[in-house]
């Protein structure tokens, strides 16, 4: 089996985590790919691997070599929520056009990125789902490299540990990681964008959720008496900037975003989510969130407007930097492979955030992908065989 035939098998699995339950993996489907994943690694001659009692997937390759590290690869099995409904994937075999017609008639313009596939095979959806390459050619391409070094003929190597998370979506992949079990001395997530990006540094990122308590009153004789919730929430909304939203922010620009609002005269609630890449700049994100709420506490009776913050994970770059060596041999890998490696900071998060704050050094690699939580969502199979190449090159002894 190879890196494209994995990919496809894992694309067609439906994983969606599902963030308001308060299971681990908080969706049924996700064991699925879990124990599909155990059983191809047994197949291989991998006789550790196991799944966890939350659905996390555990493996670990023994060396064979002496006198190195243990490196560790991670990927995520989840997908996200963005579009739901199961993947049909469908490839396109040496890849011609400026842009793609999807089965459904929804087009991939992404122009000046497509002509750098030309003559590539690609893979995307029929237009009525994400493809789910985020994470599953992470997945993929670890998987294929398992099989690699299972091989008589393996290169050099020490030994290397593999997991793949449940909920990372949701940000919880990170929650019930074992890591003293995991026993990486440093690792890498597979969770990137386009070829040849390393990421170690991400956003700070919270979650504020905002509840309004209204009163209502028939509107003929509401005057002073009616207190409306859900104009109260837009009066919210029009308190925060509007240029600093994520359709109007790139680099290390951070945000506010309005992932959700309901509500009515009674009870409106608006939920956001915060970043900002600089720790100072995140807790000022925070506090104005807070400040609104003071203010219109006071403009209408206290207790109107709750604010509920919750922080997520936090910017990763301060864990790696004491370790840039593990940096410079993921740069090594690329360049040896004939990849130009560019150091990117992720305007997101990724497992490796919260496992670098947890002991485990962990930054990101690209698994070939482009547009990430998106119909329009695509990659290219000779983009992660390069990646697998990248990874064993990444692994091998040095």
């Amino acid at each position: 089996m190879q890196v494209k035939d994995r990919f496809l098998r894992y694309v067609q699995l439906e994983t969606t985590s599902d963030e308001s339950s308060a299971s681990c993996p908080s969706s049924e489907k996700e064991w699925a790919l879990a124990r599909l994943l155990v059983e191809e690694l047994r197949g291989m001659g991998i006789e550790n691997a196991h799944t966890d009692a939350n659905g996390y997937v555990y493996a670990r390759i023994p060396e064979n070599t002496e006198g190195q590290p243990c490196i560790g690869l991670i990927a995520h099995m989840d997908t996200s929520d963005a579009v739901l409904g199961p993947t049909h994937p469908q490839v396109l075999e040496k890849f011609t056009g400026d842009t793609v017609t999807l089965a459904n008639g929804l087009v991939i313009d992404d122009t000046d990125t497509l002509r750098t596939l030309q003559g590539q095979d690609l893979v995307v959806t029929d237009g009525t789902s994400v493809l789910g390459a985020d994470d599953k050619a992470g997945v993929a391409e670890i998987m294929e490299l398992a099989s690699i070094l299972m091989q008589p003929d393996a290169p050099a190597h020490g030994p290397i540990a593999i997991a793949f998370t449940p909920d990372e979506e949701i940000g919880r992949g990170a929650d019930l990681f074992d890591v003293p079990a995991f026993g990486a001395d440093y690792a890498y997530t597979v969770d990137g964008g386009a070829l040849g990006e390393i990421e170690y540094e991400n956003f700070n990122a919270a979650s504020a959720l905002i509840t309004i308590h209204g009163l209502s009153f028939h509107p003929g004789s509401a005057k002073n008496r009616m207190i409306n919730a859900a104009r109260i929430a837009a009066q919210f909304i029009q308190m925060l900037p509007d240029a600093e939203t994520p359709e109007h922010t790139e680099g290390y620009e951070g945000f506010y975003h309005l992932i959700g609002m309901k509500g009515d005269c009674e009870e409106a609630t608006l939920t956001w989510i915060l970043r900002d890449h600089d720790r100072a700049r995140f807790e000022q994100r925070k506090q104005r969130m807070q400040a609104i709420s003071d203010y219109l506490n006071q403009v209408y009776p206290a207790g109107t407007v709750e604010c509920v913050l919750k922080d997520s994970y936090y910017n990763m770059r301060e864990k790696i930097e004491p370790h840039m060596e593990i940096i410079e041999r993921a740069q090594a890998a690329f360049t040896e492979c004939g990849v130009q490696p560019r150091i990117e900071a992720i305007r997101g998060g990724t497992d490796g955030a919260r496992l670098s704050f947890m002991g485990l050094p962990c930054p990101n690699l690209s698994t070939g992908g482009y547009n990430f939580h998106s119909r329009k969502e695509f990659i290219s199979v000779q983009a992660m065989e390069t990646m697998t190449r990248v990874l064993l090159s990444l692994v091998s002894a040095k």
